[in-house]
C-alpha cells in the first residue's frame, strides 16, 4: 500500500514539473494588429539606459508591433495593483508582460504580500482574456537567482515565463548600469529574450 501510494506521489510530481517545463518552452501567438503591454517598474521604464532603449523599445521594434511601457520607477507591487485595471480598459492589450516587485524586495516588504499582490495581478488579467507573461526578478545578493514565489506562480497560473533573464544579466557588469539595473545592453538581451517567447502569425 505504501509502495503505491508512493508512486502515485512521484507521478504527480513528475507531472507537476513536466507541465510546468513546457508552459516555460511555450510561445504565445499573436497578430501583427496586437498590443503588448509592458507593465512594471524601472525595469520595465529602462532606469540605466538611455531614452528609446528599454526592453519595451527593443521588443517593438523587434517584433514589429506595438509594445506600450507601463513601468513606473519605484513603484511597489501595492501600487501596482491599484492602477492595473485602469490600464488594462485604456491599453487593452492582448499580452501583458508583468516584471515586477523589485522595490518590494529592496525595501524589505513580506514576500507573501508580493506574491499575493502578484497573484491578483495575474487573476486580473486573465479575467479580460489576456495573456501573460511573467519574468522573475532576483533578490540582490552575490548568487543572484529569483525568488521562489515567481516560480510557484508561473506553475499555480500556467504562464509562460522567463526566471533566468533578469538574474543571469545582472551576474554579468556588461550588462548592467548598476546592482539592480540594466543598461543598454542588458535591456536588448532581455527585449531578444522575451521576442523568442512571442510568435507573430
Amino acid at each position: 500500500m505504501y509502495c503505491r501510494f508512493k508512486s502515485i506521489v512521484i507521478l504527480i510530481f513528475l507531472f507537476i514539473v513536466i507541465v510546468g517545463c513546457s508552459e516555460q518552452n511555450k510561445t504565445i501567438k499573436l497578430t501583427q494588429d496586437s498590443v503588448i503591454l509592458a507593465f512594471g517598474d524601472s525595469l520595465t521604464k529602462g532606469t540605466g539606459g538611455t531614452v528609446n532603449k528599454s526592453y519595451p523599445n527593443i521588443l517593438q521594434t523587434t517584433l514589429g508591433i506595438t509594445v506600450i511601457n507601463e513601468g513606473i520607477p519605484g513603484e511597489t507591487s501595492s501600487k501596482g495593483l491599484q492602477r492595473l485595471d485602469k490600464t488594462l480598459k485604456l491599453t487593452t492589450p492582448s499580452l501583458v508582460i508583468l516584471c515586477h516587485g523589485g522595490n518590494d524586495i529592496l525595501k524589505g516588504l513580506s514576500k507573501e504580500k508580493l506574491e499575493h499582490n502578484l497573484a491578483q495581478m495575474i487573476e486580473l488579467i486573465q479575467s479580460y482574456g489576456v495573456e501573460v507573461i511573467l519574468v522573475g526578478v532576483p533578490k540582490p545578493s552575490i548568487n543572484l537567482s529569483t525568488l521562489p514565489l515567481y516560480e510557484r506562480l508561473a506553475s499555480q497560473y500556467m504562464l509562460v515565463s522567463d526566471l533566468k533573464s533578469l538574474p543571469d544579466l545582472l551576474k554579468q557588469r556588461s550588462m548592467k548600469s548598476d546592482s539592480v539595473h540594466l543598461n543598454d545592453k542588458g535591456y536588448r538581451q532581455l527585449a531578444l529574450n522575451l521576442a523568442a517567447k512571442i510568435q507573430i502569425i
